[in-house]
């Protein structure tokens, strides 16, 4: 009981804090390193309002001679908000898109192949360090995919991203 006190005390302050704070840079190029391993690209557009673009690939070949590629391409946009108390981090939350174009196959079967559409959502903090061009992002993203491997399926994925700060 008393975990979730916190929680919801946290997340209210949070939610109700209605300071007015700029983002910490402008863009940042790097990787996010989560499901799947990809090369990330954000980028401010507002104050508080970012883009984020990515590409990724995963590969997997398991002990059945069972094997797949997947490649993922896609684009988030994210509400920045300050967290009170600590230069440099916020919290966000967003929703994004994703094409999902995977291979599948083994010595028995034929390889076949499946484009699959994720519709996500998204929860994270972002930390810019002071004096330096790196940026940390640890973020939830529960997405719903429709016509992957697994058909019409929710799944979710997290990610630590690491960027370096182009200005």
């Amino acid at each position: 009981m008393k975990k979730l006190f916190f929680l919801f005390t946290f997340l209210g302050a949070i939610l109700f804090s209605n300071a007015i704070h700029a983002q910490e840079y402008k863009s940042a190029i790097g990787l996010r390193l989560g499901y799947p391993v990809s090369i990330s690209y954000k980028t401010f557009i507002s104050e508080s309002n970012a883009v984020e673009l990515f590409a990724g690939y995963r590969s997997y070949g398991g002990f059945s001679g069972f094997g797949f590629n997947s490649i993922h391409l896609g684009a988030a946009y994210q509400i920045h908000k300050p967290i009170n108390g600590v230069d440099g981090l916020q919290w966000y939350y967003g929703f994004g898109a994703s094409a999902i174009i995977n291979n599948y196959g083994n010595a028995y079967y034929d390889n076949y192949g499946k484009i699959g559409v994720g519709i996500s959502g998204y929860l994270g903090l972002d930390y810019k360090f002071p004096n330096t061009p790196i940026s940390l992002t640890a973020d939830w993203v529960p997405t719903y995919v429709v016509g992957d491997f697994y058909y019409n399926s929710f799944q979710t994925y997290g990610a630590l991203a690491v960027r370096y700060v182009l200005n």
